[in-house]
């Protein structure tokens, strides 16, 4: 338990270092709002509509090392979160659909307010990150402090593993179609032949970043490696935990 002078005091610690080290935390005893704010960290990738949900032990949207779900894969490929959400919901989570209002562009924020947690101790966030073939930005089962404070964590960018990272924008969007849907902000080329057709990995990890290339019209892909490219972390979340439990 921390201090009185610990508690003041603001937290912050990588995603990673949670999922480690997250039984030297307290666990939320009882129902508690909590305000989640995130932050988009890249300079030209967007992310979609996001999910955020707090839900109970051993309940995963996604689990690293593990095969995507057929919910997880809509999500990464398309931006699709109703199957997650219904997914959620069914396990009795207390979620929260597409706070931005759409896409969170680079370098902008998003605000949860109040989320309910009820007698949920966790909480994950899932978006798909564009352009990219299956990538998505996440946050698996993080556990909720039990007292009150302001903790702060960065998001890695993960590879569904569910489709190759050709990095053609072919307006591919749907689970089992090769492509990626768009640029949003069109900053991308026509013509690549494809970086790869294959995956070594199947199971869902850490993203490798978009390669891209400098030629607007060829090259092996559409993207633009002054842009598109990316370092991890991908996103900031700040969790307000209101009231000591």
């Amino acid at each position: 338990m921390y201090t009185n002078t610990e508690k003041t005091k603001k937290t912050s610690i990588t995603a990673a270092c949670v999922l480690a080290g997250s039984v030297l935390l307290p666990m939320l005893a009882t129902a508690a709002e909590i305000d989640v704010k995130i932050t988009n960290l890249t300079q030209g990738i967007y992310f979609t509509p996001l999910l955020v949900a707090s839900h109970g032990d051993n309940q995963h949207l996604f689990e690293t090392g593990m095969a995507a779900s057929s919910s997880l894969q809509a999500m990464a490929e398309g931006g699709d979160i109703a199957a997650l959400i219904s997914d959620a919901e069914g396990l009795g989570a207390m979620v929260s659909a597409n706070p931005a209002g759409g896409l969170l562009a680079p370098s902008t924020s998003t605000m949860v307010s109040a989320l309910d947690t009820g007698s949920n101790m966790y909480l994950s966030i899932t978006a798909m990150i564009l352009p990219s073939n299956d990538g998505f930005v996440g946050l698996d089962s993080w556990m909720i402090p039990e007292q009150a404070g302001e903790y702060t964590i960065y998001l890695n960018a993960y590879d569904a593993g569910t489709e190759a990272n050709d990095e053609l924008i072919t307006g591919g969007g749907a689970s089992g179609v090769a492509g990626i849907p768009f640029d949003p902000a069109a900053n991308n080329g026509t013509g690549g032949t494809g970086v790869t057709n294959t995956e070594a990995v199947s199971n869902i990890h850490i993203h490798r970043g978009n390669v891209g290339d400098t030629d607007a019209s060829g090259g092996s892909s559409d993207l633009d490696s002054r842009i598109h490219r990316w370092l991890n972390p991908v996103a900031k979340v700040v969790v307000t935990v209101k009231g000591d439990m």
